[in-house]
């Protein structure tokens, strides 16, 4: 009988002691919490990203299902690139036309100044014979002041004096267009080479749009889901993922004034989760909303003003959600309790179980 009474008499114990923890859970989440404390319902939020087709054309490959989890630069979904790859053909054609052409030009510059050479030549050939001419005329005319020769031998000096200026001044026009030619040459080497620096510009840009045909994932994600499927033509910016950033997880909940108004930026705070109960996710307090996202009709009164709820955003930590990466979810519901007074101690029930 002792032994009985003994065992039922713990039975009860063990049942009352459960019950005041149990109690005490409750209390916690509805309200009755110890001073400095609060509290405010919210949902699991991450950032989304659209992964988008930057040109016009059609979905090649998808290679990812939704829920799949990705890295940072693992390729997601390839575009048709035969046209873009067709274009990048053709500006190598170009290319090497424009290459031909440089060396077309620098050869015709070597021409030119060869034809220069010989035409200085023919200048200093036609100066020297100028200058012959220029001395048989000034003899001649000693010699006719004094009757030594006739006036036909005096004219013909003159003439052939005449004769060899107007050859030098051809010879030095000749020179002069040589210049002129070589300067020319030197223009379509400048341009051959623009035509080949744009050539290669657009093969780089064509390289440029066929990698973007290749689409990567921008960080660490889960795909949410497919907006688009193989085949399918889309226009610029069509979206054919999205994807959910799970590095950058938080939960959004409101606080009245009074509590909203003594949170900083970085205060403690605890997420519990509807789904998961027995787990205590730790974060911090990263955003406090400067205007009130919903108020009553009027807020004239300062009853009136307390009930004005300011949005608060709590991000939970990147480390800890790589950890657990398996695990997170978007789109759950919870409880999120917010330390406002450093000093508070938090309950028994929001320290048991603290994810680390």
């Amino acid at each position: 009988m002792k032994a009985g009474g003994g065992f039922r008499l713990g039975a009860i114990l063990l049942a009352v002691l459960a019950a005041g923890g149990y109690y005490a859970w409750q209390q916690s989440r509805n309200g009755a919490l110890p001073q400095g404390l609060a509290r405010g319902n919210g949902r699991i939020e991450a950032v989304e990203i659209d992964i988008s087709a930057k040109s016009p054309g059609r979905i090649r490959d998808i290679l990812v299902d939704e829920g799949d989890l990705v890295k940072a630069g693992d390729v997601l979904a390839r575009m048709d690139m035969s046209e873009m790859q067709a274009r990048r053909r053709q500006a190598e054609a170009q290319l090497q036309r424009a290459s031909i052409g440089v060396d077309t030009a620098r050869t015709l510059i070597v021409q030119r100044e060869a034809e220069r050479t010989a035409a200085a030549a023919v200048v200093t050939q036609r100066e020297a014979e100028h200058d012959v001419a220029q001395r048989t005329l000034a003899r001649s005319e000693q010699l006719a002041a004094s009757s030594t020769i006739s006036q036909q031998i005096l004219d013909n000096g003159r003439a052939a004096e005449r004769s060899a200026a107007a050859a030098v001044a051809a010879a030095e026009a000749q020179l002069a267009a040589s210049d002129a030619a070589i300067n020319a040459a030197k223009a379509l080497v400048v341009d051959a080479e623009a035509a080949v620096d744009a050539a290669r510009a657009a093969i780089e840009a064509i390289d440029t749009e066929i990698d973007d045909g290749t689409l990567r994932a921008p960080r660490d994600g889960r795909v949410q889901y497919r907006v688009a499927q193989p085949g399918e033509v889309l226009g610029s910016g069509g979206r054919v993922l999205n994807l959910v950033d799970l590095g950058d997880v938080s939960m959004t909940f409101f606080l009245p004034t009074a509590e909203a108004g003594r949170v900083a930026i970085g205060t403690e705070v605890r997420l519990v989760l509807d789904a998961a109960p027995q787990y205590v996710i730790p974060a911090r307090a990263t955003f406090v909303a400067d205007v009130a996202q919903f108020t009553p009709k009027t807020v004239e009164t300062e009853e009136e003003r307390q009930k004005l709820m300011f949005r608060i955003k709590a991000k939970i930590a990147p480390e800890l959600l790589r950890k657990y990466i398996q695990q997170v979810k978007t789109g759950l519901p919870g409880v999120a309790y917010i330390r406002i007074d450093p000093e508070a101690e938090w309950p028994a029930a929001l320290q048991k179980s603290l994810l680390q």
